[in-house]
Formats: structure tokens, sequence, C-alpha cells
């Protein structure tokens, strides 16, 4: 019975790794025909570059009372050695 685990494993082994080969080509095809799409390569912004939020000040959730206000209750801060940016304020332009 040992002998036919045996045989098996290696057999078994190929096709896990040729499914698997199989499908990291298909994954990079995507990738491949996502480059050689028109607009992506145009010059200008991109898509995924006009929907970056890099630079804007973001309000998270916590922040908010029941309104949609923004809290007035005070809040922990951990400021770490070193830190020397000055504290902005919600609705300060950074």
């Amino acid at each position: 019975m040992p002998s036919f685990f045996a045989d098996l494993f290696p057999f078994l082994y190929g096709i896990c790794f040729l499914l698997l080969l199989a499908q990291a080509f298909r994954v990079m095809g995507r990738g491949f025909r996502a480059m050689g799409q028109p607009g992506l390569s145009e010059p200008g912004p991109s898509p995924v570059a006009a929907a970056d939020r890099t630079g804007r000040l973001t309000i998270h959730p916590e922040l908010l009372d029941a309104e949609g206000r923004l809290t007035g209750e005070d809040l922990l801060t951990v400021r770490f050695g070193g830190d020397n940016e000055q504290p902005s304020l919600p609705g300060e332009g950074s």
C-alpha cells in the first residue's frame, strides 16, 4: 500500500504545479491587458491619480458625534519623540 502513495504523489504534485502555473499566467495576462488599455498610458492624470486623496484632510468617523459634527470631547493623543510637526485643526489647509 505505501508504494501506491509513493507512486501517486509525484503525479498529484505535477498536476498541482501545472494548475498553479496556469493560474499565475492568467493573472499576469490580466495585468498586461490592463496596461495596454487606452486611457491608462496617455499623458495627464490617470483615473487612479484622480481618485488619490494624498494631501487632503481626512476626518475619521470616530471623531464625529451623532449629528455628524466634530466632537467637542477631549481626545487622548500620543506624541513620539522627534515629532516636530505643528498640530493642525480640521478645516485648516495643509
